[in-house]
């Protein structure tokens, strides 16, 4: 994560230090697909949008068609791929790697991506009770 969020203490003095307003891009509906890659197997895309590629389970290796490295990725870290570019993602060893893709649905992409920002914008927290 490129920023630390304020945690809260069980003081009330520190409440008002918690009390978060929300960043521009928070109220952006983020998109996130899950997948499994098995062993031996070799996937392959074009990157739609801007994403964030997390790795959990077992290790990966990716390539990049722009880039003259590969990278060998461990579970906990991320790689930042970019809308355009080709990427190739295979397993290291005998277990399955899983893998999550996410990044933000632009705004103003039609009438589903209109609908989705504005039910973001709304806000809605959880029913209060009676």
């Amino acid at each position: 994560m490129d920023q630390a969020s304020p945690q809260c203490m069980d003081d009330d003095s520190s409440l008002a230090a918690c009390q978060h307003q929300p960043r521009q891009d928070e109220r952006l509906t983020k998109v996130v697909v899950h997948f499994s890659v098995m062993p031996g197997a070799t996937l392959s895309w074009r990157v739609n949008a801007d994403s964030t590629l997390a790795v959990h389970g077992a290790r990966v290796w990716l390539t990049r068609v722009s880039s003259p490295y590969d990278y060998w990725l461990t579970p906990g870290d991320e790689f930042r791929l970019q809308r355009g570019e080709r990427v190739w993602l295979s397993t290291d060893g005998d277990h399955d790697a899983r893998v999550s893709l996410s990044s933000v649905l632009p705004a103003g992409r039609g009438v589903i991506g209109r609908w989705l920002g504005w039910l973001a914008g709304l806000n809605v927290g959880a029913p209060a009770s009676r």
